[in-house]
């Protein structure tokens, strides 16, 4: 039935948007640091000269946070906004499928989004590394998964609450506010132990893996409760 119901929405966000934006985000931050290199080419080179590739991930990797918290915030805004704009809550939870499959599958296809992006990421940062002159045998590719895995998984904690009142509610002005202040609050050095840190500290922190867990195994648990309350609210 899960299934069905993501095959459904699939379609719904054909021409809506959505794949655009999963896509422009890892390319914007492939073409700023790709704009980073090339004005300042020979003090990049010559600051990490020791581990090139390195040098470039870590220069990514400052802006992963912020653009994942974004990409929750807005991917959710707008897949919910499929269904609030056009009225289509009733017609669609009058169908003989769950209400659990339905928040499944807005759940499914965001984390579906942000994960394609993190895997354009990691292959944008090998493209660019090559377009800089970097030697693609000692390209990290164990790094570069973790780049693409870590701070994406990590962040589950905060994408659940952010789609639950994004379907939920109509007006998406709190989610979008609370998306946004947890975006900007990401790039501050606060304790590693603030879930809006822990995507950087997932990858970054020598226990990173303990971020990875925690994020993911909280972002299900929240999975729960918010599928309840869906299941039992009158959704306009």
């Amino acid at each position: 039935m899960i299934v069905q119901a993501i095959r459904s929405d699939l379609l719904k966000i054909n021409g809506k948007g959505l794949w655009f934006l999963t896509f422009l985000a890892p390319v914007g931050l492939i073409a700023m640091q790709g704009l980073n290199y090339g004005l300042r080419y020979d003090y990049m080179i010559k600051a990490y000269a020791g581990d090139p590739w390195g040098g470039l991930l870590d220069n990514i990797l400052m802006f992963v946070p912020i653009a994942l918290l974004m990409g929750i915030t807005i991917l959710s805004s707008m897949l919910a906004n499929v269904e609030h704009h056009t009225s289509a809550w009733k017609q669609l939870l009058a169908l003989p499928i769950s209400r659990y499959a339905v928040f499944g599958s807005k759940f499914a296809i965001v984390a579906l989004l942000l994960a394609v992006a993190s895997i354009v990421l990691a292959l944008g940062s090998f493209g660019l590394g090559l377009l800089l002159g970097f030697d693609a045998a000692d390209f990290p590719v164990t790094d570069a998964i973790k780049l693409a895995a870590y701070p994406y998984l990590a962040s589950w904690t905060l994408l659940t609450p952010v789609l639950w009142m994004c379907v939920t509610y109509r007006n998406q002005s709190l989610p979008i506010t609370i998306g946004i202040v947890a975006a900007l609050i990401s790039v501050f050095p606060l304790s590693e132990w603030v879930p809006t840190n822990w995507p950087l500290a997932s990858y970054k922190a020598e226990n990173g893996e303990t971020f990875v867990l925690a994020g993911l195994i909280i972002g299900l648990v929240i999975l729960l409760p918010a599928a309840v309350h869906f299941n039992r609210k009158d959704v306009n």
